[in-house]
């Protein structure tokens, strides 16, 4: 039975099967599965996908991975997973009010992250030095690698078995990757890219569908306002800082004509509500007037439309980048920052050598066969093993296999 029929013998109640725009993805019009499986009597494809990456570990692991704070430096500081689930409220909000496919949406905001190495990108970074002679790391391809290989949970597959749809918001949520001609927009495609998209094309040549784009700019709106949030609980950003940029600035203003007496932490979440709010009603107004213009009729008019469709307008885009900046230069470079960097990249870079050194270092299951494995296939194997860590997995290790560990509170 396929879900058009399960759709009719439910009667479109309470399953997902609500009306679309007829630029949405509809799950009983996905392309499918690389290993092709009974549809559920249940669920639509997409909200399978979403279960089935909730219920993953490497959904479990983003619970102890940096966002922008260490895990050890406090409990209030979000985490990869916290983020992971503050995008996935975002990004259905915007699909809901878009008419696309909420499921879907979510399923790609909760997935995005899942590459990430320890320690945010400074891990990331690191990783990638160490095993660019091999092609080097990113993050975006080791979510793919994980998502198609690296979970094994099923009897007659490895990694999840997701939809066409999700893998391809996964993979090409921020754009294309290549021109028409094959090229790289940004360098070489990763390998892991390549090779699956020999098996189950995600046309990289061409933007994702209008979900994937409501997870990507979910991502912008997120960490636009949450890093504020966790910026001003370290002290290392102050609401006086940010009345100097024009977006939280404007809102803090406003926020303190209404209320004058109102504590700095009220103050401050009360930015947080507002900023969220400004932002998602921007896209939503952006982004319908992009579809007045271009009056798409079906998934692929997105998907080949050659912009993105979801956007901020220019004003809010302009708004945005100058925060971006001014994130950047006060708090994801601050010297303070930067130390605790230092130390996570000496701690992903000395795994990494004692790994490739010894596989026997590994635990089983990651060990096996590496001795005598080709060099790029033990890189690989090990950078597999690095990635999936968490934060405090990675310390644990160290401490382990060397004398010092850094102090990376």
């Amino acid at each position: 039975m396929n879900e058009r029929q399960v759709r009719e013998n439910l009667g479109d109640i309470g399953f997902g099967y609500r009306a679309r725009a007829p630029y949405a993805c509809d799950p009983a019009r996905s392309r499918g599965r690389l290993f092709p499986e009974a549809e559920s009597p249940t669920r639509t494809a997409f909200q399978r996908d979403r279960d089935r990456i909730i219920h993953s570990t490497a959904f479990r692991r983003l619970k102890h991975k940096t966002q922008v704070f260490i895990a050890e430096e406090g409990d209030h500081y979000r985490t990869r997973l916290t983020h992971s689930i503050e995008v996935a409220q975002i990004a259905r909000a915007l699909a809901r009010a878009l008419r696309g496919d909420e499921d879907l949406a979510e399923a790609i905001a909760l997935v995005h992250d899942f590459g990430h190495t320890p320690f945010g990108h400074t891990g990331e970074d690191a990783l990638n030095e160490k095993i660019a002679e091999w092609g080097g790391f990113d993050h975006n391809a080791q979510s793919l690698r994980i998502v198609t290989r690296l979970e094994r949970r099923y009897a007659e597959f490895d990694g999840l078995n997701l939809t066409w749809e999700t893998l391809e918001g996964l993979v090409k949520h921020n754009g294309p990757l290549t021109d028409s001609q094959g090229q790289g927009l940004k360098g070489p495609i990763p390998r892991t890219i390549r090779d699956y998209c020999g098996l189950h094309d995600l046309e990289i040549d061409r933007f994702a569908g209008i979900e994937a784009q409501c997870a990507a700019i979910a991502d912008d709106i997120a960490y636009n306002t949450h890093d504020i949030d966790d910026g001003l609980r370290s002290g290392f950003l102050t609401l006086p800082m940010l009345e100097a940029v024009s977006l939280p600035g404007a809102i803090l203003q406003g926020v303190r004509a209404h209320y004058p007496e109102l504590d700095p932490v009220r103050t401050a979440h009360e930015l947080m509500r507002r900023q969220i709010t400004l932002m998602v009603e921007d896209v939503i107004a952006a982004t319908t007037a992009n579809l007045a213009r271009r009056k798409p009729q079906s998934a692929e008019e997105i998907r080949a439309a050659g912009e993105a469709i979801v956007t901020f307008s220019g004003s809010m885009a302009s708004a945005e980048k100058q925060l971006k900046a001014f994130l950047y230069r006060h708090l994801y470079r601050n010297p303070e920052v930067m130390r605790v960097r230092e130390g996570a990249e000496q701690i992903v870079k000395d795994l990494f050598d004692a790994y490739y050194t010894d596989p026997c270092a590994m635990p089983e299951g990651w060990r096996e066969g590496l001795e005598s494995a080709e060099e790029r296939v033990k890189a690989r194997s090990v950078a597999d093993f690095l990635a999936g860590m968490t934060d405090t997995y990675a310390i644990k290790e160290h401490r382990r296999l060397f004398d010092r560990t850094p102090d990376l509170s």
